[in-house]
């Protein structure tokens, strides 16, 4: 997605984002539907303090709605790979 920096949510630590002001809102989502990664981040990054919206969808959701992916490569995600929800 445009803009868009990947952050692990198992990276999601106060020492990490700290670089992050506590004013930045964080867009969290996931492949689709039915992972709940987005969940667990948004709940991780709100316990740390920072505002936090999740994209229903997740990047399914995104595509369906018309909108392309950017970056080096693009591709749909693929679903037989771990979320890591």
């Amino acid at each position: 997605m445009p803009g868009a920096i990947n952050i692990p949510s198992r990276s999601l630590t106060a020492q990490a984002l700290a670089a992050y002001p506590k004013t930045t809102l964080f867009v969290v989502y996931c492949a689709g539907p039915h992972c709940n990664g987005a969940n667990k981040a948004a709940v991780r990054l709100a316990t740390l303090g920072y505002p936090v919206k999740e994209m229903i969808g997740g990047v399914m959701g995104w595509l369906d709605e018309g909108f392309r992916l950017t970056g080096l490569v693009e591709r749909v995600a693929d679903t037989a790979v771990s979320c890591d929800c």
